[in-house]
């Protein structure tokens, strides 16, 4: 008995909210859709996360196995260990470029459909304020026209404040979920350059380190 009653309440409710509850209602799908997608997308990557994995490449590096750090770091499912393979692949041409276009890749997927969350946020109470003047006008037309004029006005005013609450609830609900989001990225982000700056002072220490055998070697032949 409670579940249609509530649904019977919902239903209502939306009607009276005027035509305007239609487009709030698709941001509300879009807002669900979207922080889903994220949801299993931030829950995947936890899952594929192998630490363990970037100490080992660290310690291959600093042995001077560079190959051996890039046979650990293929074919990795981890975001950072992508990247360091990305770099070592590349760190005898241009080792900053890749490591930067390969995390930038990352972000980019970290921070995907943010931009229309963010949107949402913005575009939500507008469409309940939009609500909001067309119940008013709505209600102000029957004002002294008629005996149900005042059933008719608070039709209006009801219109109005439903448009308004809706538009500013799925603003309110995708605000809390879109600055963890955001925060999740920033994070993430700095993990990435984290690893990457190991990589560089790593490889140039090695390099260095090699150069200076190497100077060794030759003086004393």
């Amino acid at each position: 008995m409670t579940t249609p009653l509530l649904a019977n309440i919902v239903t209502d409710t939306f009607i009276k909210g005027g035509p305007i509850m239609w487009p709030i209602l698709l941001t509300f799908f879009i807002a669900v859709t979207v922080l889903s997608e994220r949801i299993i997308w931030w829950t995947r990557l936890r899952l594929k996360s192998e630490p363990e994995k970037v100490e080992q490449i660290y310690t291959a590096i600093e042995a001077g196995e560079i190959k051996k750090a890039s046979t650990i770091a293929r074919n990795s499912e981890d975001p950072v260990v992508r990247v360091i393979w990305h770099g070592l692949n590349h760190h005898h041409t241009s080792l900053e470029n890749a490591l930067q276009v390969a995390a930038g890749i990352e972000i980019e997927r970290a921070g995907r459909f943010l931009t229309i969350l963010d949107t949402i946020i913005t575009l939500a109470p507008l469409l309940g304020l939009l609500g909001t003047v067309t119940g008013i006008m709505h209600a102000f037309h029957f004002v002294g026209s008629e005996e149900v004029a005042a059933v008719k006005v608070s039709g209006g005013i009801a219109e109005a404040l439903i448009a308004t609450a809706a538009g500013l609830t799925i603003a309110i609900l995708t605000l809390l979920p879109f600055n963890y989001f955001n925060s999740a990225v920033a994070r993430f982000t700095f993990k990435l350059q984290t690893a990457a700056t190991n990589i560089e002072v790593l490889l140039k220490s090695v390099n260095s380190k090699r150069s200076s055998d190497e100077t060794a070697y030759s003086s004393a032949s």
